[in-house]
């Protein structure tokens, strides 16, 4: 069985070809499955009973299941619990706007892989290690449920993608570009490049092969320290590849794409919250094309982590900020829900398992 949403409108057209179909009609059921977001093939009315039957009886099209939401109290965010057709369960978490201007949005964070092997010492997701990777299918699914789910709420649709849910996106960089091809194209949802962001750990080698790509996608670099370090023992990656070749590789991300990198930094009570670390971080940011967002960490209990104090959030951000470091103090939603990467996930599978 051919599963339809991991192929792009040519392999779709060459596929049916081969089985003697038309290949136009590759360009018709691209639409049903990546427009429309249809999966059974009956309800694809100008397909013809042919290949209606052929299509029900050698392809699928890849439809998780919402096995639990959640919306937090503020009614500006809902998290979804997906579950694919092998089990595999994965988180994504829409954030909700009024949409009363062209700025605002409605934006979803989708997941790239069932788990994570990247060993961040305060991330829920990695707790249990990696599962699998998603297929680009698979991703792009994601989005395409939480479309269904904002139509089915009254909301406009899905304008904006984040690749910062489960799993690390440049792990799996050959499912998220072509996921990111589906989700851009004029037959799809027809999502803007500049409307989408991917966000790593730091994986270098991957982050200049995006580079040379030269897409408008937004680049976004879980920073969390200013030091080796620090950095070494909350995200085991920085021993293989340290700060400064980070950054380098973010530098020539922008150079290459002529986007502004975003460094995400959560903040933890007295682990990375000091005023030194907060001038520490403008100073290796001060002059480059870069803006930081500072996050209010979730409380993730496992790990031993507790968030920043909320005055000490502020004195931070006013000391970036001071430095001529372009900074945001991000906005704190679904701490109610679970919305830390991982968490729903993990507490969905014990409640099974009792």
């Amino acid at each position: 069985m051919i599963e339809l949403r991991s192929l792009d409108e040519n392999e779709m057209c060459a596929y049916l070809k081969e089985h003697g179909f038309p290949a136009f009609r590759g360009k018709q059921l691209f639409s049903w499955v990546h427009q429309k977001g249809i999966v059974e093939f009956a309800e694809m009315s100008n397909l013809g009973k042919e290949l209606t039957a052929f299509l029900q009886a050698n392809a699928t099209v890849c439809s998780p299941k919402i096995v639990k939401e959640q919306i937090n109290h503020n009614q500006d965010s809902a998290k979804l619990l997906l579950e694919f057709a092998d089990g595999i369960l994965v988180e994504i978490v829409i954030m909700l706007y009024e949409r009363k201007n062209s700025r605002d949005r409605q934006t979803v964070c989708i997941s790239t892989q069932a788990g994570c092997g990247m060993g961040c010492a305060f991330c829920a997701t990695g707790l249990n290690g990696l599962e699998r990777n998603l297929t680009a299918g698979e991703i792009v699914s994601q989005v395409l449920a939480a479309d269904a789910w904002c139509e089915k709420h009254g909301y406009t649709g899905i304008s904006n993608v984040v690749y910062m849910g489960m799993g690390e996106p440049l792990a799996n960089l050959a499912a998220v570009l072509k996921s990111i091809s589906l989700l851009n194209h004029e037959k799809g949802l027809k999502i803007g490049q500049r409307r989408i962001t991917v966000s790593t750990c730091g994986l270098v080698p991957q982050i200049n092969e995006m580079a040379e790509k030269k897409l408008a996608i937004g680049l976004a670099v879980s920073l969390h320290a200013t030091n080796d370090e620090l950095r070494n023992k909350i995200m085991p990656i920085n021993q293989k590849y340290p700060i400064q070749g980070l950054i380098g590789a973010a530098q020539n991300y922008s150079a290459k794409t002529g986007r502004r990198v975003t460094y995400e930094y959560a903040l933890f009570e007295g682990v990375n919250d000091s005023q030194k670390e907060a001038l520490a971080l403008a100073k290796l940011l001060k002059g480059q094309l870069a803006h930081v967002n500072l996050i209010k960490a979730n409380l993730v209990k496992e790990t031993g982590f507790l968030p920043a104090k909320p005055e000490t959030l502020q004195k931070f951000a006013e000391a970036v900020a001071a430095s001529g470091v372009e900074v945001t103090l991000r906005e704190s939603r679904g701490s109610d829900i679970d919305a830390a990467c991982g968490q729903l996930r993990r507490h969905f599978s014990r409640e099974v398992q009792k």
